[in-house]
C-alpha cells in the first residue's frame, strides 16, 4: 500500500486516499479480551486514509483495507 493509493474499508463501499503509512498497536477485545496488556501486542501496519465524508484522516489497519487502485 502506497501513499496516494485508493482504498476502501472491507465493510464499506466508500473510497478514500492513503495519506501516509505507519505502525501502531491494536488491541482487539473480541480476540484478546477486555484486559489490555500493551506488552503482548506488536505494532502492525496502518494507513492514514482521507474519506470525503470525514472531517479529517482516519488510521485503519491494513488487514481492514482493500486496495482499489495503486500506481506503479
Amino acid at each position: 500500500m502506497k501513499k496516494g493509493s485508493l482504498v476502501r474499508h472491507k465493510n464499506s463501499e466508500s473510497i478514500g486516499v492513503v495519506l501516509e503509512n505507519l505502525d501502531k498497536k491494536v488491541w482487539r477485545t473480541h480476540v484478546q479480551g477486555k484486559r489490555i496488556n500493551w506488552d503482548k501486542v506488536e505494532p502492525e501496519p496502518h494507513s492514514s486514509v482521507l474519506f470525503s465524508h470525514n472531517d479529517g484522516p482516519v488510521e485503519i489497519p491494513w488487514v481492514d483495507l482493500v486496495v482499489i487502485y495503486e500506481e506503479g
